[in-house]
């Protein structure tokens, strides 16, 4: 399910990094930042109040000002916009309301979102000065010194009250799948040949796609939707002052919110530590996969040379080395029909259901092939275990002490019994020790 995405706007000098950073930095929120995004810090993950949301940082918004930075800055700022669930407007409170804060707040209009009002650098809760923004039409102002690190709950806690649930329709069980990968490395071609039409513009010239495009379709008797993605380069080559940081934001929303991600890979140049890194955002995301060694036909055809690939394969995905691969070439449509198919497999792994009574047989055995870890003189047990969720599969184990096992490899020990015991090819699973009692 995605999550809301909350952007943060204003001009400049009103502290918007400084909140960004307390949020994204600081024991308020549980944060992840997105690798190969964040060296600006300018994305993140965050949670607050059981909410899980992504939070984004744009630059100082100045419409008086006509340099060609300034211009990238709001147009950067305007697809943040377009994107965001929430916007959260800072404006200062030293310096009063101003005619750049109404210009501000009446462009915000053109978005329906749902926004709120920080008054900043009220280091002394002066909430008398935070009146005169009443006249900016965007309801309350909130007293805040993100400095300080006052009135950033407040903040959180208005947002999240505008968060919308999102209901998956459940008269189409549709099954979403992201193509990712680096520029010009053929996810428009792919989807054009799955969708049987020039559904997507193709281009030789790295970076034509700029959105995340959906195309749903039918196939097998089937609902699906297809995610062709703008393509993530390293953050090297990503201009500080380029659109395209905010298209991958949108690549990593189509990761996040996507049922199956595959993930295209250009066989001329072999795998690149670029792809390796978004293998480890798919990763992370917990989403099932297939690697897509496209344009096959460029590179000598033979089964020593797949050995060669698969070797490094197990190298560079040594994270994930439950991966599945698929060579293919759009050129001569070679193996291109076994994508679905593919799909289709690992989708059904990772939504696969193990019975209790036979995971814990599994784990039974597993368990009496290895002796148990020690802590001070204390022999750790396992009690029983269950599966909790789905996509990705999750067990919890519960056992006398957990701590025993706290930076033990015993957890991929169970990992590696359940995926010979069961097929979870193309899928992450999660293993998770709890006390017995816990919930």
């Amino acid at each position: 399910m995605k999550k809301p995405l909350v952007a943060i706007v204003g001009k400049p000098n009103t502290g918007k990094s400084t909140f960004f950073n307390k949020v994204a930095g600081s024991k308020i929120s549980i944060v992840e930042d997105i690798p190969g995004v964040t060296r600006d810090r300018i994305f993140a993950n965050a949670e607050w109040c059981g909410y899980q949301f992504q939070i984004v940082d744009t630059g100082g918004l100045d419409f008086g000002s006509n340099d060609e930075i300034n211009a990238r800055i709001i147009e950067q700022a305007n697809l943040a916009i377009d994107l965001a669930d929430v916007i959260i407007l800072f404006v200062d409170g030293r310096a009063g309301c101003t005619s750049q804060d109404v210009e501000i707040a009446n462009h915000l209009r053109r978005t329906k979102a749902p926004k709120v009002l920080a008054v900043n650098k009220l280091d002394n809760n002066e909430v008398e000065k935070t009146y005169d923004f009443y006249e900016l039409g965007l309801g309350e102002p909130i007293a805040v010194s993100a400095e300080l690190s006052k009135g950033i709950g407040d903040v959180l806690d208005a947002v999240v009250k505008d968060f919308k649930r999102i209901e998956e329709d459940v008269k189409t069980e549709e099954i979403k799948i992201a193509l990712i990968g680096k520029p010009n490395v053929g996810k428009s071609s792919i989807t054009n040949k799955l969708l049987g039409e020039d559904r997507v513009v193709v281009s030789s010239v790295a970076g034509t796609t700029r959105d995340a495009i959906d195309s749903p379709f039918r196939w097998n008797n089937k609902d699906y939707c297809l995610i062709d993605t703008a393509g993530l380069r390293r953050k090297s080559k990503v201009e500080a002052g380029s659109i395209e940081r905010y298209s991958v934001i949108r690549s990593l929303n189509a990761i996040e919110r996507c049922d199956v991600a595959v993930l295209v890979i250009d066989a001329s140049e072999g795998i690149t530590d670029q792809d390796v890194k978004i293998a480890g955002l798919i990763h992370e995301q917990g989403k099932p996969s297939v690697i897509v060694v496209n344009k096959w036909d460029l590179v000598e055809k033979s089964e020593q040379k797949k050995k060669e690939f698969e070797k490094q394969f197990d190298i560079d995905l040594a994270f994930m080395r439950y991966y599945v691969t698929l060579y293919v070439s759009c050129a001569t449509g070679q193996r291109i029909g076994k994508i679905m198919e593919m799909v289709d497999k690992v989708r059904a792994n990772a939504t696969r259901e193990i019975p209790m009574a036979l995971f814990n047989n599994v784990l039974t055995n597993a368990i009496s092939t290895m002796s148990p870890p020690t802590k001070h003189g204390k022999k750790f047990k396992v009690i029983y275990g269950k599966q909790v969720a789905v996509a990705p599969p999750t067990f919890n184990i519960y056992c006398n002490d957990a701590s025993i096992i706290e930076g033990n490899t015993y957890n991929r020990f169970i990992e590696n019994n359940l995926r010979r015991a069961f097929d979870f090819s193309g899928t992450p699973i999660r293993v998770v020790f709890k006390n017995k009692g816990e919930l």
